[in-house]
């Protein structure tokens, strides 16, 4: 009999649900997401008339982007929980997320370099610091502007992973639902008290050099003793990496504490309602924990806002959307849905990244469209769609398929795309 991994918890907890389309819901949510957020980017060029309308009433971005903090919560720490090894964890997430990301990021630089294309400018920042900034995928909080726009949230994502991490080793993860209430009421007192933190406040008090290069180091110990085999050593790393997300993400991100806190609230909140979904914790806690968020999460945008109207009505309206979507495909978890939106939701990394790459050479080439153009708009998706397949096909599933053999993973998978 195969010995289980070494950081194995004690009784290591399968999820699964029988099914053959379980998951064809969460792709179906990623798919539409990706549409909303390649919708929100390319109308800065073909509908800006429109978009100067839309967004007050409906911020566009922030539903995009809710939707999938809300999916990842949902199942990545169950990848982690179903393996109980924090070392395939690792393994699994960086072999997911790295090769198309590098795909990218060289991509723009080659269209840099043939003149088609610009890229965002670091100011003072030296090319290694933005460089290792940009490899931790922390850069959105370590004072770093990242080379995509989209990647900001990747920052956050990162920074889920080492909290998921942390409360795996100290065995506190069955407390998602509790994890989450507590960010979020957080967030709604900060917002009360009157609580601010400048952006990116600790490149400003230490230097983004200097913090960039303790958190990079940082991150590299704690990631590997998370995955060691001494449970001393487990604990330690996880411990180390939950403390630099939480210090990033309260005192250096770019967007309001309270938002940045509400983003990791909605991440363990995906993460309760699976728990829920299969048992392992209570549904009415879960219900009430998602009550409490949403409020929590409606109050502080409310209490924030101000005269804003893109931030207070456009957040909101996007975000309680973005809730109901989410409710909506839980609701029609067990019923086969269209293989065009479950497809689309397939290769949604890849719709996600690469649609900044080819607007920006548009934009460096051709230009922004000074009147709407519908007919543009449509044709954008046309051309970008095939791409992320082949993207999807030559770089996403080869990275997958070498973060499996490399990170063995158990014999009980939850799906092809357990992410």
């Amino acid at each position: 009999m195969k010995a289980p991994p070494a950081d194995a918890a004690r009784r290591p907890v399968t999820l699964t649900t029988p099914g053959p389309s379980r998951l064809g819901w969460l792709d179906a949510l990623r798919g539409i997401a990706a549409l909303v957020v390649v919708f929100d980017h390319s109308s800065y060029t073909f509908l800006a008339d429109f978009r100067g309308e839309l967004m007050p009433q409906f911020n566009t971005s922030r539903y995009g982007i809710m939707v999938f903090f809300l999916v990842s919560g949902y199942i990545v720490p169950a990848s982690l929980e179903r393996r109980g090894c924090v070392r395939t964890f690792w393994i699994g997430r960086l072999f997911r997320v790295y090769p198309l990301w590098a795909a990218v990021v060289a991509l723009l630089l080659v269209a840099r370099l043939l003149g088609v294309a610009e890229i965002r400018d670091f100011g003072t920042r030296s090319v290694v610091s933005v460089a290792v900034a940009h490899v931790t995928m922390l850069q959105e909080l370590l004072g770093t502007p990242s080379l995509l726009l989209v990647l900001w949230t990747l920052s956050y994502e990162m920074s889920f992973y080492l909290l998921v991490v942390a409360l795996f080793t100290v065995r506190l993860h069955q407390r998602s639902a509790a994890t989450s209430v507590l960010l979020a009421v957080l967030a709604a007192v900060s917002v009360t008290v009157g609580l601010t933190v400048p952006p990116s406040a600790l490149s400003g008090l230490l230097g983004t050099g200097p913090l960039v290069a303790s958190a990079s180091v940082t991150m590299a110990v704690a990631i590997g003793c998370a995955s060691s085999g001494s449970p001393s050593l487990r604990r330690l790393g996880g411990v180390l990496g939950g403390v630099l997300a939480l210090v990033l993400v309260a005192f250096n991100g770019t967007v309001p504490l309270w938002e940045s806190l509400v983003i990791l609230a909605v991440m363990f909140l995906g993460t309760a309602v699976h728990r829920a979904e299969n048992g392992r914790s209570g549904r009415r806690h879960v219900v009430v924990g998602a009550v409490v968020v949403v409020v929590c999460a409606v109050g502080s945008a409310y209490g924030y806002g101000g005269d804003a109207p893109f931030t207070r009505r456009g957040w909101i309206v996007a975000f309680l959307l973005a809730v109901l979507t989410f409710g909506a495909g839980l609701l029609m978890r067990r019923r086969r849905l269209p293989r065009l939106l479950t497809g689309l939701g397939a290769i949604s990394y890849s719709v996600y990244l690469v649609h900044p790459v080819l607007l920006a050479v548009v934009d460096g080439t051709v230009g922004r469209r000074r009147h709407d153009d519908a007919v543009l708009e449509v044709a954008f998706f046309v051309v970008l769609l095939p791409v992320c397949l082949l993207t999807h096909r030559y770089v996403e599933e080869p990275g997958r398929r070498w973060g499996r053999r490399l990170g063995r993973p158990t014999t009980v998978p939850i799906s092809d795309r357990d992410d």
